[in-house]
């Protein structure tokens, strides 16, 4: 059982008593200012875990730092297809995509199928994301499973499994998630 102590318009701060079937609640301090600072507290702690790096992420960053030169992606096979956007906003941006690599069902982590480049109004390709991709499924890399695409796809491919990891681009959907909002195909090169 509970004994609630009024202390005038205070809010509660448990005092556990010595007797465990006995809780004491004191009460210091205004009710109504903790139920306002709840939501900010909440916010702070989701904003500190969204702050945190993603371990995977991270591990990809790593892997595929070299393509932050379009021209190294260029020199390993990799060529563009149209920039992707998405019809509720946001975007994947120009996917470079390595066809060897997609025939290829195994998984590296440095070897991803495509990387994702971001088009900016100087001309200049931001790299943005990779993307991992294979027929065999259900796939996963370190811990994360793919998303299925089944066939016909707009890329005309047959059924594949596939993630994305943004790990040079925040994206307030997700590390793995397919769309970036941030991500914009408005400056798309005509001469990629």
């Amino acid at each position: 059982m509970q004994n609630l102590q009024s202390a005038g318009n205070k809010s509660a701060i448990a005092a556990v008593s010595a007797d465990s079937s006995r809780h004491t609640i004191r009460r210091d301090v205004p009710s109504k200012a903790i139920l306002l600072a709840m939501p900010i507290l909440a916010g702070m702690a989701f904003s500190a875990i969204a702050a945190d790096t993603n371990p995977l992420a991270d591990e990809v960053k790593a892997a595929n730092a070299r393509f932050a030169d379009v021209a190294v992606a260029k020199s390993e096979g990799y060529a563009p297809i149209p920039c992707v956007s998405g019809v509720d906003g946001g975007a994947m941006g120009i996917h470079y995509v390595n066809q060897a690599l997609l025939e290829d069902p195994a998984i590296d982590i440095g070897k991803p199928e495509a990387v994702l480049y971001e088009p900016t109004t100087d001309g200049k390709l931001n790299l943005v994301a990779v993307e991992y991709i294979t027929p065999k499924g259900p796939a996963a890399l370190g811990g994360q499973l793919f998303s299925f695409t089944n066939a016909p796809n707009r890329y005309g491919l047959p059924a594949f499994y596939e993630l994305h990891v943004w790990a040079w681009k925040a994206n307030a959907t997700g590390a793995f998630a397919d769309m970036n909002p941030a991500v914009s195909c408005d400056a798309v090169m005509n001469d990629m």
